[in-house]
C-alpha cells in the first residue's frame, strides 16, 4: 500500500495562488486582445490627427486647382490648435499651404522625401523648428503628400511634451497584400517580446513575496503547533492560545483544548483515587502488623511479617508515586554530601542485619545541589534498598559522591544485564520474579532525577555487580 505523504498548507496556497495569478493574466490578454480585435482602434496624436482631418477636406475646384475644404471637423479643429499649418502638395508639384510655416519646411522638398510616404522629421535639440509629419494619403484630389504640425514653433509647448510614433509595416506579396504566413511567426515573436518581460517579473514577485505572505499568515498557527508539542504530562494544563490562529483553525484549537481539559481532569481523577487508595491501605496494614506480631514465634508467622512489610512498603512506594505529580517549590540548596552520609548511616542496621558491609566514600569537598531533599533521600534510599534486596547478603555495598553531583551505589551481586538496562526502569517490573520487591524503585528514582534535571544510568564495565548512577545539576549561585 503507497504512503500518503501530508501535503503543505504552505505549499498549496502558494501554488494555487500562482496559478490564480497566471490564469488572470491570461484572461486579461485575451480580453485585451479581443477589445482591439472588435474597436479596431487608431492610435493618433496631434499631428497625425491633422494628417486624417486634412485628407477629408482636400480637394479640387473646377478647374482642377488643389484646395482644402473648411470641413466642421477642420474648424473645430484649428479651435483646439490654432498654430496649425500645413502643406498638400499633389504628384504635379502643385500645392497649396496655410499657416506660420516654418523655416526650411516651405522649401521644394527633394525626389526622396516627395517618395516617402509616411516619416516624422524631427531636428536637434538647440533647434526651436517644430517637429512636424510627412504622410501620403489618398484623398478626393488624388495621391497628396501632407506636411503638417499643429505648432510653429519648439517653445510653444506647456513645459513638457511627450511625442509617440509608431508605425508599423507587414511584409507584402507581389500584389500589395499583407503576407500573412511571414507575418504571423514575426508577431508572434514580437507578442511574446512584449509579454515575455512582464510574466517574468509578476512570476519572480509571486514566487518571492506569496511564499513570505502565506508564511506570516500562518506564523501564528506554526507559534501554536510548537506550544501544542510542549505538552505533556506534566504540564497537561495548559491551553492553546488561539488568538494569532486563522479563523478557519480556531474551532479545532477549541476542540483540542477541551480535549486537553478533559483528559486533564480524567488524570487528575484518577490520581486522587490511588493517592486516597494508598492512604486507606496504610491503615489496615499497621493493624494487620501490629497483629502478626502477637503471633507466636514461627516460620508462618515470620512470613506472614515478610508479605506485610512488602505490603507496606508497595503501598508507601504507591502514595511516593502520586505525589511526585504535587507541584512542590523551588527546593533548597544542600550538601549531597552530608544528606547521602545521613542516609548510609539510616541504612547501615539493616544492610548489617541482611549480611552485607555498607561502605560510604564522600567527596573531598562540599556537593551543593538546589532539590527537594525528602525526594532525593526517596531516591538514594530506593536505590539502597535495590542493592540489599538483590545481592543475596553478599559483598560489600558502596556509595559513593563525587564533585559532579553524582551519587552511585555499587555492589557485588549478580549485576543486571545490558539488555534490561532499559526494562528494570519500567514501573512493576521485576528482573527476578521471585523477588521481594514491587518493581517501583528504581522507576520512582528515575522520576525523581528528571523533576530535578537529573538522570539516573547504569554504568557498564569489567566489574562485578551492578553500578547505578543518579546525577544532579550543581547549585549555581547567582
Amino acid at each position: 500500500m503507497k504512503k500518503i505523504r501530508p501535503r503543505s498548507l504552505q505549499w498549496v496556497l502558494v501554488r494555487r495562488l500562482i496559478l490564480l495569478q497566471a490564469a488572470t493574466l491570461l484572461i486579461f490578454i485575451g480580453l485585451f486582445t479581443l477589445v482591439l480585435w472588435v474597436a479596431n482602434p487608431r492610435l493618433l496624436i496631434d499631428n497625425e490627427a491633422a494628417v486624417a482631418i486634412l485628407k477629408s477636406a482636400i480637394d479640387r475646384d473646377a478647374n482642377g486647382k488643389l484646395i482644402v475644404h473648411e470641413t466642421q471637423e477642420l474648424k473645430t479643429f484649428l479651435q483646439e490648435f490654432p498654430k496649425l499649418w500645413y502643406i498638400a502638395r499633389d504628384t504635379n508639384g502643385q500645392a497649396v499651404q496655410r499657416g506660420d510655416i516654418p523655416i526650411g519646411y516651405g522649401n521644394d522638398t527633394s525626389d526622396l522625401l516627395k517618395a516617402v510616404d509616411h516619416a516624422t522629421l524631427g531636428f536637434r535639440e538647440g533647434d526651436l523648428r517644430p517637429e512636424a509629419v510627412v504622410s501620403k494619403i489618398d484623398t478626393k484630389a488624388g495621391p497628396i503628400q501632407v506636411i503638417t504640425s499643429t505648432r510653429a514653433s519648439r517653445d510653444e509647448n506647456e513645459g513638457l511634451e511627450v511625442n509617440i510614433d509608431m508605425q508599423v509595416d507587414m511584409a507584402r506579396n507581389p500584389d500589395g497584400t499583407t503576407a500573412w504566413i511571414r507575418v504571423i511567426p514575426v508577431l508572434i515573436i514580437v507578442i511574446i517580446a512584449l509579454l515575455l518581460p512582464i510574466i517574468i517579473v509578476m512570476g519572480v514577485t509571486t514566487l518571492v513575496t506569496t511564499p513570505a505572505v502565506v508564511r506570516r499568515s500562518l506564523a501564528g498557527l506554526v507559534a501554536t503547533a510548537s506550544q501544542a508539542g510542549r505538552i505533556d504530562i506534566n504540564n497537561r494544563a495548559m491551553q492553546l492560545p488561539i488568538e494569532q490562529v486563522p479563523l478557519e483553525i480556531t474551532p479545532l484549537v477549541q476542540a483540542f483544548n477541551h480535549a486537553l481539559a478533559r483528559l486533564g481532569q480524567g488524570y487528575d481523577q484518577h490520581n486522587r483515587f490511588l493517592t486516597d487508595a494508598a492512604h486507606e491501605l496504610r491503615t489496615p496494614i499497621a493493624i494487620l502488623r501490629t497483629r502478626a506480631e502477637l503471633l507466636t514465634e514461627d516460620p508462618q508467622s515470620a512470613r506472614l511479617l515478610q508479605d506485610i512489610e512488602r505490603l507496606s512498603h508497595l503501598a508507601q512506594q504507591l502514595l511516593d508515586r502520586q505525589l511526585l505529580d504535587q507541584p512542590v517549590g523551588p527546593g533548597e540548596v544542600v550538601d549531597l554530601v552530608e544528606l547521602t552520609g545521613q542516609i548510609v548511616a539510616d541504612f547501615a542496621p539493616l544492610a548489617i542485619a541482611a549480611g552485607y558491609d555498607l561502605s560510604f566514600e564522600p567527596a573531598s569537598k562540599s556537593v551543593h545541589a538546589q532539590v527537594n531533599a525528602l525526594q532525593i533521600e526517596q531516591a538514594v534510599a530506593n536505590l539502597i534498598r535495590n542493592a540489599i534486596e538483590h545481592c543475596d547478603g553478599k559483598g560489600t555495598i558502596t556509595v559513593l559522591v563525587d564533585e559532579a553531583g553524582g551519587i552511585e551505589v555499587r555492589d557485588e551481586g549478580p549485576g543486571i544485564p545490558e539488555e534490561e538496562h532499559e526494562h528494570v526502569f519500567e514501573p512493576f517490573y521485576r528482573l527476578r520474579p521471585r523477588s521481594s520487591g514491587a518493581g517501583l524503585g528504581l522507576n520512582l528514582t528515575r522520576q525523581i532525577a528528571r523533576l530535578h534535571g537529573g538522570r539516573v544510568d547504569i554504568l557498564t564495565g569489567p566489574w562485578r555487580g551492578a553500578r547505578i548512577r543518579l546525577e544532579l545539576p550543581l547549585y549555581k549561585p547567582a
